[in-house]
């Protein structure tokens, strides 16, 4: 029983490169962070220190419906990305395109009701309590004119 070896696996449409170790190699998907990679190899009984490039598409497939849905593997709510949905109420956890949809939605309804993080993201301005008075200015630099 030989193992085919895969330069690129392709996993919930994203390209990671085999030689990246399991866990290391899952947290390229948008929405996988290394905990949650970690916690799901334990969970599905993947060596996190097997390379990507060497698994199975049984293992592959696994993965993916872990992903989909991981609180059927056993992966605690505390763990999801998105906790308590404001449309349905339920415990999510979104990948790749369907995050980024996610928060420009969640952006979209803050600038609607025009609570405070909307009215920055709307003046393009930082959002997290950051100082601002030097930094996080854009356009053309303000300097001392020298003389001649």
């Amino acid at each position: 029983m030989s193992e085919q070896y895969r330069y690129i696996v392709r996993i919930m449409g994203t390209d990671i490169p085999g030689e990246l170790k399991v866990a290391y190699g899952l947290a390229l998907i948008k929405g996988v962070g290394i905990n949650l990679s970690f916690a799901l190899c334990r969970l599905l009984g993947i060596d996190p220190n097997k390379r990507i490039g060497f698994l199975t598409d049984a293992e592959i497939e696994k993965i993916e419906k872990a992903i989909e849905n991981p609180t059927a593997v056993g992966i605690p709510a505390w763990m999801l990305n998105r906790r308590k949905d404001y449309e349905t109420g339920k415990d999510l956890h979104l990948v790749g395109a369907d995050l980024i949809y996610y928060v420009k939605k969640d952006i979209e309804r803050e600038k609607r009701i025009k609570s405070w993080r909307g009215i920055r993201h709307a003046l393009g301005l930082k959002v997290r309590g950051q100082r601002t008075a030097t930094t996080g200015r854009i356009g053309m630099t303000v300097g001392v004119k020298r003389r001649k």
